[in-house]
């Protein structure tokens, strides 16, 4: 981009930026030009990506008319702004939903812990199992096969991959990388969220509404706080209740003879077999 035309990018990128609900902040570092066209195609009519130095994309988002500033100290690696009026845990699981896997590299960071799982492999015996033995696998031959023999974490989160291990997963065609966007902040109303926080199990927030859910419905119940859901409860346990108090107390009731009949009945048999 021509130097002159960086001015007119800025505000042209500030204008995008008042004009969605949501931006994200995504790294680009070495993300391949293929998956980054794919990712635009499956997007395409809902999201913009906006690529640009991080000088640049700082500068629109500090003019920009929405009060994005914290999202300035969030640029990272090769950063790009995205553009969109999507629910951003929705969109974040889309992303992670397509991304697919890929070998390692030398210098490549672990974006989750790395684990060889123990078993037989496909490889003969022989300068295999010295490679192996160099990341600290315990191995042994089995059937005419190297075979692992423990689970081992080889390299975790956060770590780079060395030249020896990048040699291990590929004799052992794993493939522990994932190419795809890298959404690192979403800036919602005034609210920035990491992936730690975007990235939520559907399943386990499901499970987590239903506890809420099930501790509230308790709570109500039992403290006697009525409520439009708990009143239908409440009246329910009150009947419970009332009617084992007159069973105990024999108090006569019309909705309680059966239950008191069938008392005294047993109290009867119980009797005649004393007295027998």
């Amino acid at each position: 981009m021509k130097k002159q035309d960086k001015p007119k990018y800025v505000e042209q990128l500030a204008g995008m930026i008042d004009d969605y609900s949501v931006i994200g902040v995504l790294n680009m570092h070495k993300m391949p030009a293929r998956a980054l066209q794919q990712m635009r195609e499956s997007m395409r009519g809902t999201t913009v990506i906006k690529m640009g130095k991080k000088g640049m994309i700082s500068r629109a988002l500090s003019t920009s008319k929405k009060s994005v500033k914290g999202l300035e100290e969030k640029l990272v690696g090769e950063p790009a702004l995205l553009l969109t009026n999507e629910n951003p845990f929705r969109l974040f699981r889309l992303i992670k939903e397509n991304r697919t896997p890929a070998a390692a590299k030398p210098g490549d960071v672990a974006s989750k812990n790395i684990i060889i799982p123990k078993g037989s492999t496909s490889l003969p015996p022989g300068p295999s199992i010295s490679t192996l033995q160099k990341v600290g696998l315990k191995t042994s031959v089995q059937g005419g096969k190297i075979a692992v023999m423990a689970d081992k974490i080889v390299c975790k989160t956060g770590e780079k991959i060395t030249q020896d291990l990048a040699d291990v997963l590929a004799l052992l065609k794993i493939e522990p990388m994932e190419i795809g966007l890298d959404l690192a902040f979403v800036w919602e109303d005034g609210t920035v969220y990491g992936k730690e926080v975007l990235d939520v199990s559907v399943d386990d927030y499901i499970g987590e509404l239903t506890r809420c859910v099930t501790y509230g419905v308790n709570l109500s119940v039992n403290t006697g706080y009525p409520t439009k859901l708990t009143i239908p409860l409440m009246l329910q346990k009150a009947f419970m209740e009332t009617k084992a108090l007159a069973i105990e107390r024999d108090i006569v009731e019309k909705e309680f003879i059966t239950d008191l009949l069938s008392k005294a009945e047993r109290a009867t048999k119980a009797l005649e077999s004393k007295v027998q």
